[in-house]
């Protein structure tokens, strides 16, 4: 699990360059005033996944470049996805919460949001699924702007220019600075973070498809609340004693009846 300073993240964000992707270092950090941390009212955009009438919302903070992301969204994202988003029971909010190598981190998530809403989600389970091989390049000074390329060629990247227009546009990358903010407010310092309906998910037992089953199922119990008896429904032990008689006949009134004949 790589740990965040958000101010660098922050600052590596503003600062992104075409020059530092093709390195293992982080971006040039610069301050950011205030002016340029106030998002205007169009950034802001979450990445979401389900129905927005979903009782629970799961807010993900995460970093393709995350080996504990990785892990989570290998043996978790899918049973979640099937079970609970594609159910109406679970909406998916993804946050985008860079991690180290920084300026690598965040070109990915820029490509993903410059491509749009309805690849974005494709992108990232590429980003994941190349992680291993993208992280030993930067290890190695290998080619990482040509491998990041390529993602965004595989969903519509039309070339090399439209990939530098990409990290070029201040939007992507201030939405994913909001990300980073949302998360700093929220007391985010690591990846994965996960929140269930504002609550931050405690432990590590959710990190497995079977911990977050048991917890997602829990909270679904719970807004649910007990089950009501139905109102014709009379319990068992209030049945009394003259009910059952009359329902059955008075052996009294039968023994009667045969001694007659």
């Amino acid at each position: 699990m790589f740990g965040l300073s958000r101010r660098a993240a922050v600052s590596a964000l503003l600062a992104l360059s075409l020059a530092a992707c093709g390195s293992g270092g982080d971006a040039p950090a610069q301050q950011i005033s205030q002016d340029e941390s106030d998002a205007p009212a169009e950034i802001g955009q979450d990445m979401i996944k389900g129905s927005a009438d979903a009782p629970l919302t799961l807010v993900e903070y995460a970093s393709w470049t995350c080996g504990a992301c990785l892990q989570f969204h290998n043996d978790v994202i899918p049973m979640l996805e099937e079970e609970y988003i594609a159910t109406g029971k679970v909406r998916l909010v993804f946050r985008e919460f860079p991690t180290a190598p920084a300026n690598v981190s965040l070109a990915g998530f820029v490509i993903g949001r410059c491509l749009g809403e309805d690849v974005y989600f494709d992108v990232i389970d590429e980003l994941f699924v190349r992680q291993p091989g993208i992280l030993s390049l930067v290890r190695n000074g290998g080619a990482v702007r040509e491998a990041l390329v390529q993602v965004g060629l595989n969903h519509g990247l039309a070339d090399d220019a439209a990939f530098d227009a990409c990290l070029a546009d201040e939007t992507h990358r201030r939405n994913i600075a909001t990300a980073v903010q949302r998360g700093e407010a929220q007391g985010v310092n690591s990846t994965p973070t996960v929140f269930l309906n504002g609550e931050q998910l405690p432990g590590f037992e959710w990190r497995s498809a079977d911990g977050m089953r048991a917890v997602l199922d829990a909270a679904l119990a719970e807004l649910e609340g007990p089950a009501e008896t139905a109102a014709d429904e009379v319990p068992v032990e209030e049945v009394s004693v003259e009910a059952e008689t009359e329902a059955l006949g008075d052996p009294a009134e039968s023994a009667d009846t045969e001694a007659g004949d």
